[in-house]
């Protein structure tokens, strides 16, 4: 969970957010499916109450990507603009939707109506269409089915400073410590996004799994 609305509210809307969602996705019984949804409305009622019990936080929120492993693949339910990927055979596969205002800018790229320079420094970029924020959820991607995985798979869940990096800079840190395990693939990335040298940086936490 990466948090929104200042330094405290951010902070304490992301571990509510992350604690009641893990304990919530272990007590719930039913398919994956079920327990994600479950989990999700009750990481965002959290956030409602703390709120309620503590008015100073009003306007605090988070995006959220909750992810299960299980017989069938990989699963998910994601709110906001952190990324959730696969790396496979060197290649690179984004999953989950990105609930900011950047596909948006991108279509209009493709549309003829703004250059792609504009898009990228568009200050609206990474304004987000949805979050939790203890109110209705205005997007959701949470897919029926579950993505199969294969032996050496890398997923990877990030927030959204790692999008310093292109997709192909992505790509390529991974190719380049894989090799060396899961840990030196958070490194990497994070190494690389600090080498970018962007002084308006946005926080960047990574996770990052390897399928056996």
């Amino acid at each position: 969970a990466d948090g929104m609305g200042g330094h405290v509210g951010g902070a304490v809307a992301s571990s509510t957010a992350c604690e009641t969602f893990l304990g919530a996705i272990s007590a719930a019984a039913g398919p994956v499916t079920r327990r994600l949804d479950v989990a999700l409305a009750e990481a965002n009622e959290a956030i409602a109450r703390r709120i309620h019990a503590e008015p100073r936080l009003s306007g605090m929120g988070c995006t959220l990507i909750g992810a299960i492993i299980g017989p069938q693949g990989l699963s998910w339910v994601s709110v906001g603009d952190s990324l959730l990927f696969v790396f496979r055979d060197g290649q690179l596969a984004i999953l989950n939707e990105d609930h900011s205002l950047a596909p948006m800018l991108d279509e209009m790229v493709a549309e003829g109506k703004m250059s792609l320079e504009e898009a990228l420094t568009d200050p609206r970029r990474h304004y987000l269409r949805s979050a939790l924020m203890g109110s209705a959820i205005e997007l959701v991607d949470r897919p029926e089915n579950a993505i199969a995985l294969e032996p050496g798979d890398i997923v990877v869940m990030a927030t959204d400073g790692i999008e310093t990096l292109s997709e192909e800079q992505i790509t390529r840190t991974i190719g380049a410590t894989a090799s060396r395990g899961v840990e030196a693939v958070v490194s990497g990335l994070l190494d690389a996004v600090e080498g970018g040298g962007d002084p308006y940086q946005d926080n960047t936490t990574v996770i990052a799994i390897r399928v056996r």
